[in-house]
């Protein structure tokens, strides 16, 4: 069974991250939401902590970062942050890691492991535009939230699940919520 690590930070759009999780099958779940994102869940959301915490198999806190999810040893196949916020984005691509997010994609990268960061800021401003650069030069994955529109999307929830249909097709998860080009 696959073990994917979720980290949620404070930008806009902690709806990616309840799709995402919700749409996540046949995977152990691990997930880290910061308290920025917290924040963000309730300006922008009806949604519970509680509630995006019971879509996880195991739950950590931002600022446990002993937590077994922080060391090397501790394998898993995707580490997903989503939204990531262009200060989490940062920090990654400094390799700061002060929180348990920041710490797990620190060890991720030093273990070649796969990560997947999908900023939600737009427009991009050079410093993020020079972070995402520095990230896919060390092999991370950046995925911002861009729908296709070649699905023809009729409405929010279509423009939702083609964002986090491609995010699980990059985190190796098999899903059909959204259509593919040939489907279009």
């Amino acid at each position: 069974m696959k073990k994917i690590v979720v980290g949620i930070t404070g930008a806009s759009g902690t709806v990616l991250a309840v799709k995402f999780l919700e749409n996540i099958k046949d995977a152990e779940v691990h997930l880290v939401m910061s308290d920025s994102a917290r924040k963000v869940m309730e300006l922008e959301t009806e949604y519970s902590p509680e509630y995006i915490k019971s879509l996880a198999d195991y739950y950590y806190e931002d600022s446990d970062i002993a937590a077994r999810i922080s060391s090397g040893s501790f394998i898993f196949d995707t580490f997903v942050v989503i939204p990531c916020s262009s200060s989490t984005l940062a920090k990654i691509a400094a390799g700061i890691s002060d929180t348990l997010i920041t710490r797990v994609a620190t060890v991720a990268m030093k273990e070649r492991r796969r990560i997947i960061v999908v900023p939600r800021e737009m427009p991009f401003s050079t410093i993020m535009l020079e972070n995402m650069l520095k990230l896919s030069m060390n092999n991370v994955i950046v995925s911002p939230a861009v729908p296709g529109y070649y699905a023809r999307p009729s409405s929010m929830e279509d423009l939702l699940n083609f964002v986090i249909a491609r995010v699980l097709d990059l985190s190796g998860i098999k899903n059909d919520i959204s259509p593919r080009w040939k489907d279009a």
